[in-house]
């Protein structure tokens, strides 16, 4: 056996190992304080076992890593796993270039409002049936610091999540479609003054459920606790009983639209795997 790296990441180095053994490489982790861990392959293996670890060094978040530890990985651990650094400048480069766009685009915004007038900036985005352009600049303004965090940390992390899973096409045709009928529900149920990403959220999260529920052998893009409760959550706002407003149609709509896509997106799937079984 030879030494090809070591990491102070025991989680992450363990969906690593985890994969490496799902393409052939026979890796043993060794540790002597539970913390640092040595990654050892077959002299043999060495050339492929660098090859993937250096893919690892790359990008240790992977969706493939957390893949491979839900099929292969044992539960069963010698490691102590503690909070290391949250390398959150690194992971955002890694991100797709359309979750960093959006997300750039909704910080600007959100500050020009505290730069510019705030009425000047808000006319120029809101909603007008007659502007095609502002069917989805809505999407876009955040007037609450809560607001912000709470929609960016959730399109980051589910729009993450499924751009490796089915890749950035699918999650941009999501995004459009969902911010369109978002904004245009709550527009017709209510009024045109609104504004945020969560219709486009929920869209996500929609689309993350159905697919998972169709897909029971991959690793589950969303837990149902979480779904559970962001369906509580949009019940609530139903009742005006929260200490928040919100774009309760454009929640709703916005939910739906991912599932039925995450239904069409599959069904022409297993359309094309049917016809290469053929």
């Amino acid at each position: 056996m030879i030494l090809i790296g070591t990491s102070d990441n025991p989680r992450a180095v363990q969906g690593a190992a985890d994969y490496f053994k799902s393409q052939g490489v026979a890796v043993v982790l060794e540790s002597h304080d539970g913390r640092d861990v040595q990654v050892w392959v077959p002299k043999a293996q060495n050339e492929q076992a660098q090859a993937l670890w250096q893919d690892f060094i790359d990008n240790p978040y992977d969706e493939k890593y957390l893949t491979a530890s839900w099929h292969t990985g044992d539960t069963d651990t010698q490691f102590m796993y503690k909070g290391g650094s949250l390398n959150l400048i690194k992971r955002f480069h890694q991100l797709h270039c359309c979750l960093k766009s959006v997300f750039v685009v909704c910080i600007a915004i959100f500050i020009s409002f505290h730069i510019f007038d705030t009425h000047f900036v808000f006319q120029l985005l809101q909603f007008d049936p007659s502007s095609p352009m502002t069917w989805l600049s809505p999407a876009l303004i955040h007037m609450g610091i809560v607001h912000l965090v709470f929609n960016l940390g959730w399109w980051l992390h589910l729009g993450d999540k499924l751009i490796n899973r089915v890749g950035p096409l699918q999650v941009v045709s999501i995004s459009i479609a969902s911010a369109i009928i978002s904004n245009w529900a709550q527009y017709l149920f209510v009024d045109q003054n609104f504004g945020g990403l969560s219709g486009v959220v929920y869209a996500l999260l929609g689309y993350a459920w159905i697919y998972s529920q169709r897909n029971p052998s991959q690793a589950a893009l969303i837990e149902k606790p979480v779904v559970g409760f962001m369906l509580i959550w949009m019940a609530l706002g139903f009742t005006d009983l929260l200490f928040v407003n919100m774009a309760n149609w454009a929640h709703l709509f916005g939910m739906l639209t991912g599932m039925l896509l995450a239904i069409l997106f599959n069904i022409n799937k297993n359309e094309v795997t049917n016809d290469k079984d053929i």
